[in-house]
This record gives structure tokens, C-alpha cells and sequence, in this order.
């Protein structure tokens, strides 16, 4: 089983309805928030987000990146991404432009046009600072995209498409300038590459090392030093995360999470899981309701 087929996922509905009463059936939702509906529990998306935040701080987590973000920041956000939020500051201003990906490619020939911008799926390119010369650019592009969505027109979905296109590239060109400022080591980056696409079926560190072409010594002292914690912690923290987003969706049995996660059985998941959060997979699952 893929390891998103039967995750529960934030739709767009739900995430109109954190923020409004209103209940159109668009397949996008802008909106302007001074307080943020923090979500402290790991989830997934249906859609596409795309913030700015004008005003204060938020922490934000994304896979195992937790960051403070002070404004003025954009973030990037692919619906694949696992995400949460918590509150850092009394008083923000932030726009927020919500997309499914088959509003955004509707006319588009390239399927993948999306999957070409790192900085939505990177946890370490989700943010873009701005400086003083570039906020009044984003400001403009999110005021043109507010007058566009609050005054329906029959050219609406095609202007505000536009005006994401615009908004991309703009991100995108940042991206590029400060790709090479930001570049880690470059094996610790494909550490974390590797481990995001094959964590589920793969955790034992030689596995990546293997991958790698060096030994699970050396592969271990590489990520220590880039980020503090050893490669088999990455590991085992990646694959918490997942089974914290997993037991969101109360239709999966614990065992049937167990299996999804590639475990033999269901008590060695449930010994994994104490073991590294201090409680049963049961017990995480009663404390969400």
C-alpha cells in the first residue's frame, strides 16, 4: 500500500471552514487572517497553500523541520507536505491563497509543472524571507490576488491563475538566488531525499548508507554534525510522524496502521511507537478525540 492512500487529509472544505461560514464550491479559497487557527497535530492537505505573513510569528513544523517565522515571510506549501502550527505571537496579519493542483494545471500541458518547485515539497525551502525591497512585490501580487477572488467576475478562475503563475516565479527566482547561500552538505541532503521516499519499507541505517555508497559509520557522523541527532534517529522520528498522522484517520484499525508502516505485527509497532512517544498507538488515538 502507497503511504498516502488512506491518510486523512485536510480538504479545502475543511480548510474554508477554520476560516469562514461561506460554503462555495471553488476549487480555491483566499483569505485574510489576524489570528491563526493553530493546528498543533501533524496533518496533510487536499491543496496547494501559498502565505504571507505581514505581521508577528508563527512555529511551524513541516516532515521533521520545526522553525520560528517572522514576517515579513512567504511559505510554500505542497499538499503532500505533513505540517503543523503553533501560536508564537499575539497580534499577525497574514494572507493565504489555497489551490487544488487541478484548478492551478486546468489548460496547462505539463501534468508536472507543479513538481518542478522544489521549495513546496523541500521542509528546508519552505520559507522565503523577504527583504524590504521585495515585500512591496508580494503585497501587490496578494492585493491583485484579494480584489480578484472578493469581486466575481466570469474571467475570475483565469485572472487568479494568472496571478499565481506570476506568484511562483517570483518565488522561484528568490529560490534561485539563494540556492547556492543555503546548499548543506550535499550527502546529508541525499540522506534526507532517500529517507523520505523509502522510509516506509526501509530503517535500518545500512540500508541508506548502502544507498549512499559509504559506511553506516561515516553516514551517521555526516548527519550528526549537520543536524544534531544520528541517522537512526531520523529514521525513527520520520516514521513516528507518519504513524501520528495515520492515527488521525479513526477508519484504519491499529493493526491495519501497523501493516501500512511495514511493521511484522501490530505488538511490535505498538512497543516502536511507546517507546519513542511514552504512550500506546491506542492511547495517542483517544487523546486526539
Amino acid at each position: 500500500m502507497a503511504k498516502t492512500d488512506k491518510i486523512e487529509t485536510y480538504s479545502l472544505e475543511h480548510h474554508k471552514s477554520l476560516f469562514t461560514a461561506e460554503n462555495d464550491k471553488n476549487d480555491y479559497f483566499y483569505t485574510q487572517i489576524k489570528d491563526h487557527p493553530y493546528i498543533d497535530i501533524p496533518y496533510r492537505a487536499e491543496s496547494y497553500a501559498v502565505e504571507f505573513l505581514k505581521k508577528g510569528s508563527i512555529i511551524m513544523q513541516t516532515q521533521l523541520s520545526k522553525i520560528v517565522v517572522q514576517a515579513p515571510a512567504i511559505i510554500a506549501l505542497a499538499p503532500t507536505v505533513i505540517r503543523s502550527f503553533t501560536k508564537n505571537s499575539d497580534e499577525i496579519l497574514m494572507d493565504i491563497i489555497f489551490f487544488k493542483p487541478e484548478f492551478f494545471l486546468q489548460n496547462q500541458a505539463n501534468i508536472f509543472f507543479l513538481s518542478q518547485y522544489s521549495f513546496f515539497e523541500n521542509s528546508e525551502m519552505h520559507v522565503f524571507n523577504l527583504e524590504k525591497s521585495t515585500k512591496p512585490k508580494f503585497k501587490q501580487i496578494f492585493d491583485l490576488i484579494r480584489e480578484t477572488v472578493t469581486h466575481n467576475s466570469q474571467h475570475q478562475a483565469s485572472i487568479l491563475r494568472s496571478y499565481l503563475y506570476i506568484l511562483l516565479f517570483e518565488l522561484d527566482t528568490i529560490h534561485q538566488g539563494d540556492a547556492v547561500e543555503t546548499k548543506q552538505n550535499t550527502l546529508f541532503e541525499k540522506f534526507k531525499e532517500i529517507l523520505s521516499r523509502d522510509f516506509i519499507k526501509n530503517r535500518s541505517v545500512g540500508y541508506y548508507a548502502n544507498a549512499l555508497n559509504v559506511t553506516p559509520k561515516y553516514l551517521s557522523e555526516v548527519v550528526k554534525k549537520n543536524s544534531g541527532k544520528t541517522a537512526s534517529n531520523w529514521i525513527d522520528d520520520l516514521v513516528v510522524l507518519e504513524a501520528k498522522v495515520l492515527l488521525q484517520n479513526k477508519s484504519l484499525t491499529i493493526n491495519q496502521i501497523s501493516d501500512s508502516l511495514n511493521f511484522s505485527d501490530q505488538s511490535v509497532f505498538g512497543k516502536f511507537f511507546k517507546n519513542a512517544m511514552g504512550i500506546s498507538p491506542l492511547q495517542y488515538r483517544r487523546m486526539l478525540s
